[in-house]
């Protein structure tokens, strides 16, 4: 039986001026789709061909009123993407005149159509010319009452999968004698391990080596410290989801790297994965002397 699932789906990100278009759009990059700003839609057609020949499925592309000569077009090469299988979704967002109002004076900037005239003058000028595009639109956002946050959220129950609603953790081993990794979110300190380096059958080893890998995690403390880190990482994952931060980098010390960082998280990956998480794995200082 042949498949139903579309070749591809494009999602249109448009509405007005200050209403968190940009927002948007940084939150559909995070979840992991190919975002592009305000291509003329004569070439949407052969962007997407471009794309799906390169495997990217998901595609993002953003319209505000500096496209509006070519608002027009719009339509019609949504029409050919559809006849060509292209799942296509129209999301505009709006807020409120006296919202828009408040974003744009804290940011200083005029509205794309306000001219010489006033703010308001910009914003009827946008409603009039996005009016036929909103009544088109498959969804509807008003970030009035949204917090960036909040908006981020939204756009991510509408266009997440299974891969993004879930937490992505980035496993990193670090030697303390080379500095703390400035990207990390969470530090453990493994150093309260006995050290492999002074077992000289383990020394030239890394944690990587199932000798040292054994040394390590049959330590007394060893499976009650995987314990209680596992248990903290799923206390706080909730929380990091709702903050819309899907990728948190977890970082494990050892005095050089080498032996007992990289031993435990070797073995927290598995025990992540198991959980529904998402893991990479990077020892940082593997190698270094």
């Amino acid at each position: 039986m042949p498949s139903t699932e579309p070749t591809q789906r494009l999602v249109i990100v448009t509405g007005m001026s200050g209403a968190g278009r940009r927002t948007a759009a940084h939150a559909m990059e995070d979840l992991g789709w190919y975002v592009v700003d305000n291509l003329p839609p004569v070439m949407l057609p052969g962007l997407s061909d471009e794309l799906a020949r390169t495997g990217t499925r998901r595609v993002a592309v953003g319209f505000d009123v500096r496209s509006r000569e070519q608002f027009e077009q719009l339509p019609e090469a949504l029409m050919k993407l559809r006849a060509a299988g292209v799942e296509v979704t129209v999301m505009f967002l709006e807020a409120s005149d006296d919202i828009i109002v408040q974003r744009q004076e804290s940011n200083r900037r005029p509205l794309p159509l306000q001219g010489d005239g006033r703010l308001v003058d910009g914003m009827v000028r946008e409603r009039l010319l996005l009016a036929d595009l909103r009544a088109r639109a498959d969804i509807v956002v008003n970030t009035s009452g949204l917090t960036p946050r909040q908006l981020t959220q939204r756009v991510a129950n509408h266009f997440g999968d299974d891969r993004t609603d879930t937490l992505r953790v980035a496993l990193m081993s670090f030697g303390f004698k080379n500095g703390l990794p400035i990207d990390a979110d969470i530090v453990f300190d493994v150093r309260f391990l006995p050290n492999p380096f002074w077992v000289p059958a383990l020394r030239p080893k890394t944690g990587l080596s199932p000798d040292v890998a054994r040394y390590v995690l049959e330590q007394p403390a060893a499976p009650a410290f995987q314990k209680h880190a596992l248990a903290l990482l799923e206390t706080m994952a909730p929380g990091y989801m709702r903050e819309g931060k899907r990728q948190v980098t977890v970082a494990v010390g050892c005095t050089g790297g080498k032996h007992r960082s990289t031993a435990i998280c070797e073995a927290l990956a598995p025990q992540l994965r198991e959980r529904g998480y998402g893991v990479t794995i990077l020892h940082r200082d593997m190698g270094k002397e």
